[in-house]
């Protein structure tokens, strides 16, 4: 047996340091304290209590933890509270509080969700594809889309309802 198997542990071995940030939400300033590796996930959901970005895989492979930082989708669960600070970043509560954000209406107008669950990741990875290109393509939509899951299997209502969206968007459809 080793000596420095029974060396004292440090009294403070166990505290985090925490650190007030300010992370702009949906256009709002808010302090939050954090670790500097708190994910961002945590921030809103534990902190925040914005309970709307859902935690599934927790490693950023499934999609349902996606938020826009700066227009680009991000893995909440992966990206650390203090590596956005003072980046804008949006939630799914951040699109139109009465639904009428063209992505929203095309997804109640497809009827896309079944569960649910992933639903504000693909709401928000199809705006930010739109923004990008204003008429994507089956392809685009799938390669937008591919690194995010949907357990009940909606892909086909969530490329129609992308499509559509991008035509409210654009002003062709009502």
């Amino acid at each position: 047996v080793s000596p420095n198997c029974f060396l004292p542990i440090s009294p403070n071995a166990n505290q985090v340091s925490m650190s007030e940030i300010t992370l702009k939400i949906n256009g709002k300033d808010r302090p939050v304290d954090v670790s500097s590796d708190m994910p961002l996930l945590w921030a809103l959901r534990d902190k925040l209590n914005m309970t709307g970005t859902k935690y599934s895989c927790g490693i950023g492979q499934c999609g349902a933890c996606t938020v826009l930082v700066d227009g680009t989708p991000m893995r909440a669960c992966i990206t650390p509270a203090a590596s956005v600070a003072g980046m804008n970043i949006t939630t799914i509560e951040g699109l139109d509080p009465e639904g009428e954000h063209p992505v929203q209406r095309a997804w109640h107008k497809i009827d896309v969700p079944q569960c649910g669950y992933c639903q504000g990741g693909q709401i928000l990875t199809a705006v930010s594809l739109i923004e990008r290109n204003p008429n994507p393509s089956d392809d685009d939509i799938d390669a937008a889309h591919s690194g995010n899951i949907c357990r009940c299997g909606t892909y086909h209502r969530i490329r129609k309802a992308v499509k559509l969206a991008a035509q409210y968007k654009r002003g062709g459809a009502k």
